[in-house]
């Protein structure tokens, strides 16, 4: 097998990284291979056994860089000093057929100097939810880190829940410096590393950026532009660490992760998120606090303190109104405006507290406008049809509201209750209901199986998500 490296992270000083190679496994099987994104990376000649051990960490390709990052992060709003990745090796990178640098990476691949006690292992359960949720993103046009490939090991592993099967993930990302890379290095005054990385990463991401600040104000730029698709979706992210937090504006680290079914602006699933830090309609306000954190790394940086001070503040102050007209494009489309005006907000925003009151699906109730079924998903369907007499008179002169819409509001989406389903499937060993959703998802403005588009009977709901990788 040919993987075409072209390996940048590990050509920096060797305080960024610790060289480390991946741990075997007992007895890897390939559960799912991208042949997709396979040729989008250049990857040629891959025979089943060779893709197998290359991507269960059984076997170094020729060129690859095999490395562990260093990063630290805030997690829950407390600082810890260093943290990197305890079960993941970055491979190295390849320039992909758009020209665009990115990295190869295995999650659950073993222990690393970063491992903090743990095993460096993940379960198949959360390697699967990542494949399926990050491959559902990029079907629906949302920056995300993409999945190559799962494999099991062979191996049980120890969990809250006792043995459970263990896989291996190979993720794909323009690259996996994230707001907590920087932060280590400021935390720790080493100003030299900060700028080493603050250039390294000004060339790789934003080569038009203009030093620090511009790379913090391009950053801001992407990450409102994120929040704004997670939340057009009703994606949670659930663990908005900033070493979660990609400067690249890619969602990155999924975990807990889950799409709303019924909607509520306080809807939390992670089981560790306990006092409601990230949920749905928080996630604004932190991505601002996590960039507010980036800001305060580069500061680091100045040479003139008060002046970069103010630039930086004036930078991350106005990401509340960048996050505003972002998810006005966004709800906008949704309800079939293609030139949105500022009273817009309202209508959209009417709508979702309707739909709130009402316990209303968020994918089923926006899917309905384009139709004549909207109404049914509201209990007070009074106050839903004075607001769609609104709606008909703000979309009449609209050239294609119909179509806005429709392209606008998928019909399928990774549900929580179905993941759940097909997790417990693959541990049984089936792997249809795994096929079944990446079917699916890859066309989600298209509605084939139906039956994935209804939400959980009662009995079906899932009401907490974990980690648990």
């Amino acid at each position: 097998m040919h993987i075409p490296f072209d390996n940048s992270y590990a050509a920096l000083p060797g305080a960024f990284y610790t060289r480390q190679k991946p741990t075997p496994t007992k007895s890897p099987k390939m559960l799912c291979f991208n042949e997709g994104l396979s040729k989008d990376l250049g990857i040629s000649d891959a025979s089943e056994a060779e893709a197998l051990a290359v991507f269960s960490g059984n076997e170094i390709p020729p060129n690859a860089a095999s490395l562990a990052q260093l990063y630290a992060g805030h997690q829950f709003g407390n600082y810890s000093p260093q943290l990197g990745d305890g079960r993941a090796i970055l491979l190295g990178e390849v320039i992909d057929s758009n020209n665009l640098r990115r990295d190869i990476q295995l999650k659950g691949s073993g222990r690393t100097p970063y491992s903090r006690g743990g095993d460096g292992r993940a379960w198949l359960g959360p390697v699967l939810r990542e494949y399926v949720v990050s491959e559902a993103m990029h079907a629906l046009g949302i920056p995300t880190t993409r999945a190559l490939a799962a494999a099991s090991t062979g191996e049980d592993i120890m969990r809250e829940q006792g043995l459970l099967p263990g896989a291996v993930l190979t993720r794909v990302a323009s690259s996996h410096l994230r707001v907590g890379t920087f932060q280590v290095f400021a935390h720790r005054g080493q100003v030299e590393e900060l700028k080493t990385l603050t250039d390294y990463a000004i060339a790789r991401h934003y080569p038009d950026a203009q030093g620090p600040m511009g790379l913090l104000e391009a950053v801001c730029t992407r990450q409102a532009e994120l929040i704004a698709a997670w939340m057009s979706v009703g994606f949670i992210h659930g663990v908005m660490n900033t070493d979660n937090c990609s400067i690249a504006g890619e969602t990155i680290d999924y975990g807990p992760c889950a799409f709303m079914d019924d909607f509520h602006m306080g809807r939390v699933f992670s089981s560790i998120d306990q006092q409601g830090r990230y949920a749905f309609g928080n996630q604004p306000n932190i991505a601002i606090w996590n960039m507010a954190q980036f800001a305060t790394a580069l500061l680091q940086l100045a040479e003139n303190k008060d002046a970069m001070l103010e630039e930086a503040t004036a930078i991350i102050h106005a990401m509340p109104e960048q996050i505003e007209a972002a998810w006005l494009r966004r709800f906008a489309a949704k309800i079939g405006i293609s030139h949105p005006k500022a009273e817009d907000t309202a209508l959209a925003q009417d709508l979702l507290d309707l739909m709130q009151k009402s316990g209303a699906d968020f994918t089923n109730s926006f899917r309905a406008l384009s139709g004549d079924a909207a109404r049914d998903q509201f209990t007070d369907r009074d106050a839903f049809d004075a607001w769609a007499v609104r709606h008909k008179a703000r979309i009449a002169h609209e050239p294609t509201p119909t179509a806005t819409m429709d392209a606008a509001n998928p019909a399928v989406i990774p549900r929580n209750h179905r993941i759940e389903q097909m997790i417990a499937a693959a541990v049984a060993g089936d792997m249809a209901p795994f096929a079944r959703l990446m079917t699916a998802c890859a066309t989600p403005y298209q509605l084939e199986d139906t039956a994935l588009a209804k939400p959980p009977s009662p009995e079906e709901i899932v009401p907490a998500t974990f980690c648990g990788t």
